[in-house]
């Protein structure tokens, strides 16, 4: 896969650090610490977006990156809101640049597939972006594999590719595997992988009772919402009290544990709840545990399964 490289030319940590709470569940002080217990961490790698908290976490993380800005690589997104045209992706990356405090941004993500707009309109101007010094890396956020593709074909006329992708990947949410990872393992493209607690879901959290996003929020709500689901998170919680950890240090583990090795993007709301993922760099998942666990959850159906289900007819039809 591409290997992404901090300004000073060092590749970046083997998991990353999304400050989507930064302003918002998080206050400054909460902001600040979770920051500094990730670089005690050694995580060099830090995600927001353009539409996060009203561009409170852009802001507050550029006022912590600013004293060690070589050494650490810097993600943002565009686009999330009011499309993928060009003048839109100038406008709030130029805003977004105001925010972080910085003339140039690491890694430029297009937040969401715009269907409205040409790909060759949104990919000049990213390719402008960096041919101006103002982006190093360019990504793509919640594509589908034949979306890539198609960008990627078009980035080329530009003399650009496609760097990075973000999917959502966790032991409830496996639909990456079909085409996703294996499409960026071909195209060497680096995968950050979002979510890889599942919403809290796979902390075992709300097995008891417990608050969070998938009891606030209706779409975290919808989205984690069948039964399985929950039974996977039991089934994980009941290996983590075996192995004496944190399910939340399984769930993350897992995920980074894949033959492809995606990056996990890590959150939280507090330096204490972090804990448990950032655990995760350092727990050493065998073969065994890893298959152990992917058992909780059903895997995708290949997608040449489904292709001939397209060209024979599903059964019963």
């Amino acid at each position: 896969m591409t290997e992404l490289k901090t300004l000073a030319g060092q590749p970046i940590s083997r998991f990353a650090f999304g400050t989507m709470q930064f302003g918002g569940r998080a206050d400054a002080s909460q902001s600040r610490a979770m920051f500094d217990a990730c670089r005690a961490a050694g995580i060099t790698h830090f995600d927001t977006a353009f539409a996060y908290t009203d561009g409170n976490s852009e802001t507050l993380l550029g006022e912590m990156v600013r004293a060690e800005r070589d050494r650490l690589l810097v993600a943002t997104k565009v686009g999330y809101i009011g499309g993928a045209g060009a003048q839109n992706i100038r406008e709030q990356f130029d805003r977004s640049r105001q925010r972080l405090d910085l003339d140039m941004v690491d890694l430029l993500y297009l937040h969401r597939f715009d269907p409205d707009t040409d790909l060759s309109e949104t990919m000049e101007a990213f390719a402008r972006l960096r041919d101006a010094g103002k982006i190093r890396y360019i990504g793509l956020s919640n594509f589908a594999a034949w979306q890539v593709m198609k960008a990627q074909a078009v980035a080329e006329r530009f003399d650009i590719r496609v760097d990075a992708l973000q999917p959502m990947y966790n032991l409830a949410k496996r639909q990456a595997e079909v085409e996703i990872l294996p499409m960026c393992a071909d195209q060497q493209i680096a995968v950050c992988a979002y979510s890889p607690l599942g919403g809290g879901l796979l902390t075992g959290k709300y097995l008891t009772g417990g608050s969070g996003r998938l009891s606030e929020d209706d779409r975290y709500g919808a989205r984690y919402g069948q039964g399985w689901m929950q039974e996977t998170a039991a089934g994980l919680v009941e290996i983590a009290g075996e192995l004496a950890v944190d399910p939340a240090v399984l769930a993350v583990a897992w995920v980074a544990a894949h033959r492809d090795r995606p990056i996990p993007i890590i959150s939280a709301r507090d330096a204490a709840q972090l804990e448990p993922s950032l655990a995760a760099m350092d727990f050493d998942m065998d073969e065994a545990l890893y298959t152990r666990l992917a058992a909780l959850s059903p895997a995708p159906p290949p997608a040449t399964d489904r292709l001939e289900e397209q060209t024979l007819g599903a059964p019963g039809t």
